[in-house]
């Protein structure tokens, strides 16, 4: 199994370093985080300072995963540029992009896919990971048309190694799609927790379930959150568009006529579907891993299929039925 480094230990980070040891591959990590380089340490994991670990990486032909917010990634793949500019390279940013467009800048000659686990908490931290956080999530894995299938292969398997289920995409799809499921919620959780403070200690005092759902996210690192939503800006601004202007139908209707059934009514609808999604029956299909491979794949994906196992010629998709 390829050796795999990791860049950056926190929540993410630290969870594929456990998850790729614990799936039998040769693991070590970096982090500028002294705490958690003390805490991995602590737990019997191999931490070193990043110029070790890139050079260790060079020398075992490793897989290199970035696991540092969107802000530091630029300085790591100067680092990998130095010391492993020819690596197998994959990332697990939230924003897909921007990562691109920096590894296509600092390492041309990188065999490179990007990769994004659906599976955060609001909590942060090499403490707050595990090797089981990945189990049974989406991971999406960036083909584009010039990625090379090996390097896709690479960031899957061990997408795969760590118990997700791969969708591929590409990047600007992907992006796209994390700005109004992922994104828009940080947002809009920022904005209803603001809007429940303003009420008083009273209002925060009936705050009951729906509030704390609606604003878990509202307790993730700021810095963080300002990371990944500013650094999707663009698609980000699509879907805020698309929320104001329902939010500005819902109260025109009650400002009206006193309702709001349209409103509440494509909510139900939609969150229904996504639970009859989830839910859905899937069928599998092999994809042979050939030159038509990537179009096939990304077609797949939008369809909300997952690769779920992976063979020296094809890839083993699950899509489901009710799309």
């Amino acid at each position: 199994m390829r050796a795999v480094c990791v860049i950056g230990l926190g929540l993410i980070g630290g969870s594929v370093l456990r998850a790729a040891s614990a799936a039998g591959r040769p693991a070590w990590g970096s982090t500028a985080s002294e705490a958690d380089a003390a805490a991995a340490r602590a737990d019997g994991f191999d931490v070193v300072d990043v110029d070790a670990a890139l050079r260790r990486a060079a020398a075992e032909d490793a897989l290199v995963v970035v696991a540092t917010p969107l802000t530091a990634v630029r300085e790591v793949l100067r680092k990998v540029a130095e010391h492993a500019p020819g690596a197998w390279l994959t990332d697990v940013v939230s924003v897909k992009d921007p990562v691109d467009a920096e590894v296509r800048s600092l390492l041309p000659g990188a065999r490179y896919a990007g990769g994004h686990p659906m599976a955060g908490l609001s909590s942060s931290g090499w403490a707050a990971g595990s090797a089981e956080l990945f189990s049974g999530a989406a991971w999406a894995v960036t083909l584009e048309e010039d990625t090379s299938l090996e390097a896709w292969r690479e960031a899957a398997q061990l997408a795969l190694d760590c118990g997700a289920q791969v969708v591929p995409t590409s990047a600007a799809a992907h992006d796209s799609a994390v700005a109004r499921i992922s994104h828009l919620p940080h947002v809009f959780a920022a904005v209803l927790a603001a809007v429940g403070a303003d009420g008083g200690p009273l209002a925060l005092s009936l705050a009951a379930g729906s509030f704390r759902d609606g604003t878990r996210v509202a307790g993730s690192s700021p810095d963080l959150v300002r990371a990944m939503t500013e650094g999707n800006r663009s698609a980000l601004l699509d879907a805020v568009d698309d929320a104001l202007g329902r939010l500005g139908a819902a109260r025109g209707s009650l400002a009206s006529t006193g309702g709001l059934k349209s409103t509440v009514d494509t909510g139900y609808d939609s969150r229904r579907y996504l639970e009859e999604l989830v839910a859905s029956e899937r069928t599998s299909t092999a994809v042979r891993l050939d030159a038509s491979a990537p179009q096939r794949l990304r077609e797949l994906g939008e369809l909300g299929g997952r690769v779920v196992a992976l063979t020296a010629d094809t890839a083993e998709v699950e899509i489901p039925t009710s799309v």
